[in-house]
């Protein structure tokens, strides 16, 4: 892993906005788009998802069997490959998702029907249980395969892979999306 931002180039990172990673139109069919609440403060100075140290996702997403290897932050554009993706539910880069406004998150909800609708993702997977009830206005949702689809599109909230979130184990998060990479295997 390349050198981390310090404190003041993680501060100027503050409301910026990172690029979704998808695979191109010619590439291939988009299995899974993984959905973060939006990016820290770490990944919108870095413009890699997910770049936090102590960050779960790239180790779980490994360990469930989603990657050949252990990807880095950096490696993010070989997801595209593999028929993953990587957006956000709301653009701008925050220390904490609790900055975000619910007006951010609703919005946020509605640009990511556009992009669902646009891509048709076989699955579209929310790692975050709060920012997925608020944007979708699913109060009673839990963590897992949810009853609702946008137009053939499956959704999947996992657990936030954030290090804030200490109250889901590793190996918990493991099984959590396992299920949805079994899910997400052609023959199904």
């Amino acid at each position: 892993m390349g050198r981390l931002p310090g404190p003041g180039e993680r501060e100027r990172a503050r409301d910026r906005t990172i690029d979704d990673v998808l695979p191109g139109l010619a590439g291939p069919a988009l299995r899974v788009l993984f959905c973060g609440i939006n990016p820290g403060l770490t990944s919108a100075a870095t413009g890699h998802h997910f770049a936090r140290p102590g960050n779960r996702f790239w180790p779980v997403l490994h360990e469930s069997g989603f990657t050949p290897r252990l990807l880095q932050p950096a490696e993010q554009h070989e997801l595209a490959a593999l028929g993953l993706g990587i957006t956000n539910m709301a653009p701008r880069a925050t220390a904490k998702a609790d900055e975000l406004s619910d007006d951010e998150l609703v919005a946020g909800g509605v640009r990511l029907r556009d992009l669902v609708a646009a891509r048709e993702p076989r699955w579209l997977a929310v790692v975050g249980i709060g920012a997925y009830r608020t944007a979708f206005g699913r109060r009673d949702a839990s963590v897992g395969e949810q009853d609702d689809r946008l137009g053939t599109t499956g959704i999947w909230v996992l657990p936030n892979p954030s290090g804030l979130n200490a109250h889901w184990s590793r190996e918990a998060m493991v099984t959590e999306f396992g299920r949805l990479r079994e899910a997400a295997e052609p023959s199904r």
